[in-house]
């Protein structure tokens, strides 16, 4: 179900032909909110056969899962960003052939079992260990694959001395490996986070001005999205004025915007568990010769790595690699000399995390880009105490569908706001 209609982020509603909210799609209706819901209970099963497979071809009996993205891809258990490090075991989950298992202490029981409604939930305590060998026991498992980088070393290694006779295999990135493919309902949700996102930058227009703080932007920003639809942010915002823009993950402060700066945004909202990630680089006031040229340098940079898409899928033609994308982008400003202010990726899949598969960038897989997917296409070129320019989009790629799509629809041209 669509998120909803006007999505065009074309501007122009504004004074100075700046963007209004008005410009892009409305806010889900719960409608759609509980469609999404419904989606997802539907596409489980199908999510845990795949596992199953996985596991049956590995010869592994079970799948021992830990990661908050995890737990509701595969069970339907909400835990909110960062509450597994208070959570303890609950929410982990066991799948065996036939069954799955979810883990919940006293404050997690009544919602596993309303969030999980097929699966057994069975009561944990902070001591795992004493439960571990009566759980696989009940599963029948004797090989169990754990995900090697999501659980700790102290606790991989409790776990193999409470039950000896089973063995504990590092599994493959089987799951992260079908979260990359997005479903629907997957898309629709990045693409009513991006709303949201373009939405608020739009109504947080009229406020930047000379003398405002880099903290206050960012405050007001976040307030923007939780009052526009966004159930949380998808990260903490950025917002860098002038010299700080060449910080790539900088933080806001007290420094004040000054007329002639550029001034860095990067942000994004969560909607129904799924997020958005974009970077727009304003100008206030009239831009400097340099900053402008370096905006219109990393924009074709985007395009060239956007343009490399659009040929592959509408020839027909295989998808390019993560890496090939990268370099499409890579190579431009490199041959306008700024290589060496260029050290991130130019992409990175995004979903119910920010970070996810697929990557775009130097170290990338060489196999071509999985389809349906969602990425962002983020160059930037950071001038160490001078200045800093990125634009990042997120992309929908649908070979079989023959879309390249970009779902962040703010105007990505250069946009001066009244210094």
């Amino acid at each position: 179900m669509s998120a909803g209609a006007g999505r065009g982020g074309r501007g122009g509603g504004g004074p100075a032909g700046l963007p209004v909210p008005a410009d892009f799609a409305p806010p889900p209706s719960p409608r759609c909110l509980r469609a999404w819901d419904e989606a997802d209970r539907a596409a489980r099963p199908a999510r845990l056969a795949r596992l199953r497979e996985r596991l049956a071809a590995a010869g592994v009996d079970a799948y021992f899962g830990l990661r908050r993205e995890e737990i509701r891809y595969l069970t339907g258990v909400v835990l909110g960003d960062g509450e597994e490090k208070v959570a303890g075991h609950s929410g982990r989950f066991l799948v065996a052939a036939d069954e799955v298992v979810v883990l919940a202490d006293s404050r997690y029981t009544l919602q596993a079992r309303r969030e999980a409604p097929g699966a057994r939930v069975e009561a944990v305590t902070y001591d795992l260990p004493a439960r571990w060998p009566e759980l696989l026991a009940s599963l029948g498992a004797r090989r169990v694959a754990v995900p090697p980088g999501d659980i700790s070393h102290g606790l991989r290694e409790a776990l193999a001395a409470a039950a000896p006779a089973v063995e504990l295999v590092d599994a493959g990135p089987w799951i992260d490996a079908d979260r990359a493919l997005k479903e629907p309902a997957e898309v629709e949700r990045i693409a009513a986070a991006a709303a949201v996102a373009d939405r608020a930058l739009a109504a947080l227009l009229p406020e930047i001005r000379a003398g405002v703080t880099e903290a206050a932007l960012a405050w007001r920003l976040e307030v923007l999205m939780r009052e526009g639809g966004a159930e949380a942010l998808a990260f903490d915002v950025a917002v860098l004025a002038g010299p700080q823009a060449a910080l790539p993950h900088g933080s806001p402060g007290p420094r004040r915007v000054r007329t002639g700066q550029v001034l860095l945004f990067d942000f994004g909202a969560q909607v129904a568990g799924y997020r958005s990630d974009m970077t727009r680089t304003l100008f206030v006031g009239e831009p400097r010769p340099r900053d402008l040229g370096v905006h219109l340098l990393v924009a074709r940079a985007q395009a060239a790595t956007i343009g490399l898409l659009e040929r592959a899928v509408a020839a027909g033609e295989p998808l390019p690699s993560g890496r090939a994308a990268d370099a499409a982008a890579r190579d431009v400003i490199e041959a306008a000399g700024h290589g060496p202010h260029f050290g991130h990726g130019t992409g990175h899949g995004i979903g119910l995390a920010t970070h996810e598969r697929p990557s775009l960038a130097r170290a990338a897989a060489e196999e071509p880009l999985p389809t349906p997917t969602v990425f962002s296409v983020e160059p930037g070129v950071y001038l160490d105490g001078r200045t800093g320019v990125r634009i990042e989009d997120l992309v929908l790629l649908d070979a079989a569908a023959r879309r390249v799509e970009r779902l962040t629809h703010f105007p990505r041209a250069e946009l001066v706001v009244p210094g």
